[in-house]
């Protein structure tokens, strides 16, 4: 049997093994700067085995999925990479229209596609192997790890849930005199300005939920803290390269803009870069649905966190909106009162939007990226009753 005879899951999990072994036997390269600075850390899980899918399982759902697909991206001027997985079998995927106008580049399942806020999910999650790892603490001080740090009472965790109360620098930065917007804004750039420009609290830490973009930028700096290491670097040697996302990688603003895949307003004309293009940690990951598949089935291995840790990523901190929404640690939340919880992260930046749905009970992966401005990518959830018990007339759709 030859590699391109195995099937997507099998490629998975023979990459898991293969790269488990690597370590074991003490081979270098992945892990080199993580063991130059301690930090210890292995990313990669022991795959957890399911049993194959029936064919009468996939052929019913692949048919209502296909659909549901052809309603909402009827031709390809939809531009989308679309996936739907049980068990870590693709059931049904699609990738349609264009990744580059200009140079009339199909969107194949290798495009990588700007996760915008998805990318949330990616950082928390190096932020909670390093507290897995005893390299952090999520109730720790972040005047700790950031020299300089402005609000004494912000941790780990309320940067995680948004209970920061810091103001998001979309907002401060777009201020008169705070910055020159002719400047490239780096994450650098975040403790001197708050510091300097005195840009106060939005409200006391801990107090609310106010979700913010500057929360996630500032979990990148910890994660270069930690490490010692850029978080580009980071993310490839912790998440990238051990799990096999061979498509993904961190947006660098230096050398990265003529290749990416570009994004499109609603009407293909192109979104150019701006001044705040250049922070990470709350966006700038660009991926592909089978490689965030990957990461999927890593991050619900059992062996993937300690169960206490888990259990954390999945409490609601921000009951707003009656309860009905909240916000765990990287992963957003809809709670009813039945009960049910249904777990997600959507993301929006420029005309790139995007929906990583994560249906926990059923072990279900939904994932739709798209570098063209349209909410249809945000109408994937519709398909969780598919697999289980998700009531959602009448909650709105938001990212």
């Amino acid at each position: 049997m030859t590699l391109k005879t195995l099937s997507f899951t099998s490629k998975i999990v023979l990459v898991s093994v293969l790269l488990l072994s690597c370590n074991k036997n003490g081979a270098t390269g992945l892990f080199d700067g993580f063991s130059k600075n301690n930090t210890g850390i292995n990313m990669v899980p022991n795959p957890t085995k399911f049993p194959p899918l029936s064919k009468t399982y996939k052929g019913s759902k692949k048919e209502a999925i296909e659909r549901f697909f052809h309603k909402y991206w009827p031709n390809q001027n939809s531009n989308v990479s679309f996936l739907v997985a049980k068990d870590g079998e693709i059931i049904y995927e699609n990738y349609s229209g264009l990744a580059n106008l200009r140079k009339k580049t199909p969107i194949s399942a290798e495009t990588p596609i700007h996760l915008a806020s998805v990318s949330k999910v990616l950082t928390a999650t190096a932020i909670l192997k390093l507290v897995n790892n005893g390299k952090l603490a999520l109730d720790q001080k972040v005047t700790t790890l950031l020299k300089g740090f402005p609000y004494p009472e912000v941790t780990v965790r309320t940067l995680l849930n948004h209970r920061s109360g810091i103001r998001n620098y979309g907002y401060f930065t777009f201020e008169k005199g705070v910055w020159d917007k002719h400047k490239t804004f780096t994450n650098n750039d975040l403790v001197k300005v708050m510091v300097s420009k005195k840009i106060t609290l939005e409200f006391k830490t801990n107090t609310r939920f106010s979700y913010c973009n500057t929360n996630y930028a500032l979990l990148a700096l910890i994660i270069e803290k930690v490490t010692g290491e850029s978080y580009r670097i980071t993310m490839k040697k912790m998440i990238f390269d051990p799990l096999g996302m061979t498509h993904s990688f961190v947006f660098n603003y230096d050398t990265d803009r003529p290749n990416v895949t570009p994004s499109y307003k609603a009407n293909n004309r192109e979104i150019g870069f701006d001044y705040l293009d250049a922070i990470y940690g709350d966006k700038n990951i660009y991926s592909t649905p089978r490689d965030l598949l990957k990461f999927d089935l890593a991050r619900n291995s059992p062996d993937f966190l300690t169960p206490e840790l888990r259990s954390e990523i999945y409490k609601g901190y921000s009951n707003e909106h009656k309860g009905i929404k909240n916000y765990g640690l990287g992963v957003r939340m809809i709670e009813w009162e039945t009960g049910q919880k249904f777990y997600f992260h959507n993301g929006w930046w420029h005309g790139n939007m995007t929906s990583y749905v994560m249906l926990k009970n059923e072990n279900v992966s939904i994932i739709a990226l798209s570098n063209k401005c349209s909410k249809n990518v945000y109408k994937v959830r519709n398909l969780a009753p598919l697999f289980g018990d998700y009531p959602f007339k009448g909650i709105e759709e938001e990212e």
